[in-house]
């Protein structure tokens, strides 16, 4: 696959097949990915795949106390007020999510569903819990881990596979702990989300949308 085709291509998968990914497949995704830079090569990242039983008690559990109302404790927590435009972004993405699979805004039990699929990762066969050291700074250790997680989602796609990077899989580090047995000394960042791609999904076939180059690049000449 070409580069440019495979970053243009590639996109958050919000349904997948119930057909698993051999862990051959895993691992070759895996061993592309390990070539992404980092600084100093430091490479600050660890990987926990999840697939099969552990994957069922962790949907379980994510599901459950979400569904409890459980407080969210990520181990990096997301920012509470965006600016403006990002705010925005995001709230026209949530409308397209919406709409593409029918659910009007009055439609609670809809969107509960949604919410629902979400933090049990879309029902992927195949979730990687991307970590990084929590003896140091998170700066550069996220600018790395962005990296590798963004490598892993190109390889993914190159093998005809989807992703998507879950936020909501990484809310309950605590329980997350006891399912996949991470260290305390391990920050528990984002999920992704692996498997074969239902592409007769509306979710997995909208036109998306990006910033024209003019709003965020700046020539200095």
């Amino acid at each position: 696959m070409e580069l440019a085709a495979a970053i243009k291509g590639r996109r958050s998968i919000r349904k997948f097949k119930s057909q698993d990914v051999p862990r051959s497949i895993i691992t070759e995704v895996l061993d592309t990915a390990r070539w992404s830079p980092s600084w100093g090569n430091t490479q600050p990242w660890d990987l926990y795949v999840l697939t099969g039983e552990p994957l069922a008690k962790f949907k379980a559990m994510n599901l459950r106390q979400t569904l409890a109302g459980a407080a969210i404790a990520s181990d990096v927590p997301m920012l509470e007020k965006w600016p403006d435009a990002m705010k925005a972004r995001y709230g026209e993405l949530g409308k397209v999510v919406l709409s593409v699979q029918g659910i009007k805004r009055e439609d609670k039990e809809g969107r509960d569903q949604y919410y629902q699929n979400m933090v049990s990762a879309f029902d992927a066969p195949c979730l990687i819990l991307a970590c990084i050291s929590a003896e140091n700074l998170v700066e550069y250790q996220m600018f790395d881990l962005g990296l590798i997680s963004q490598t892993i989602c190109l390889a993914a796609h190159d093998k005809g596979l989807g992703t998507c990077l879950l936020a909501a899989t990484a809310r309950y580090p605590a329980e997350i702990r006891k399912i996949a047995a991470i260290p305390e000394n391990k920050k528990i960042v984002v999920g992704i989300a692996m498997g074969y791609p239902d592409l007769s999904f509306p979710l997995n076939n909208f036109e998306r949308d990006r910033a024209k180059l003019d709003e965020f690049v700046h020539w200095v000449e």
